[in-house]
């Protein structure tokens, strides 16, 4: 079924067809590469939550085509691994899972790429707090050198702040403390 898009032809497919999809179009139509593959989350309230995207482009047609499948499962999402069919599907399908919690069936090594293994939140799922949350450092050593024991994932606060409802040149993140530049001395802390 086709998708709304702007730049790609773009299609949805039931999860469960998404394979052959991605086979036919890698064999059938020269889709020979598998540029990016990620997923995007809806809301904790949407009735389908994830939606697993596929990028392809074909290196004789000079195009993409993109592919989405919703996940059946809002709590566990679960799509197929596409390793069989690019062998570089491997880390991408590693940085889906690492950050949005979406498994991949029949990968060979489906382990965190980013974060740390034990690390127990996905950081790009929307009920993660853009300030972080706090975890333990995996090291002992760590620990030790920085004298903290719990940190923040991705940074305790978050340097930036964005305006929403604003045209994209005034709501870019400005830091939340602009009394400084490379201009001017940054204060001291007193």
């Amino acid at each position: 079924m086709p998708r709304p898009s702007t730049d790609h032809p773009s299609v949805n497919v039931p999860i469960g067809e998404v394979l052959a999809l991605l086979q036919f179009l890698r064999e059938e139509q020269g889709y020979d590469y598998l540029a990016d593959v990620t997923a995007i989350d809806w809301s904790a309230y949407a009735s389908k939550r994830f939606t697993v995207v596929w990028h392809l482009y074909s290196s004789t047609k000079h195009g993409f085509v993109r592919v989405a499948a919703d996940c059946l499962d809002n709590a566990d999402p679960v799509a197929p691994s596409a390793i069989k069919l690019w062998a570089g599907a491997n880390w991408h399908e590693r940085e889906c899972f690492d950050l949005l919690g979406v498994k991949f069936e029949g990968h060979p090594d489906l382990r965190r790429i980013l974060m740390w293994e034990g690390y127990p939140y996905y950081p790009l799922r929307k009920e993660f707090p853009l300030a972080g949350l706090p975890a333990e450092l995996p090291d002992p050593e760590i620990s030790a050198e920085t004298k903290s024991g719990l940190v923040s994932a991705p940074m305790d606060g978050g340097p930036f702040v964005s305006k929403a409802g604003k045209p994209m040149s005034e709501a870019e993140p400005r830091a939340k403390d602009e009394a400084w530049s490379e201009g001017c001395e940054k204060p001291k802390n007193d």
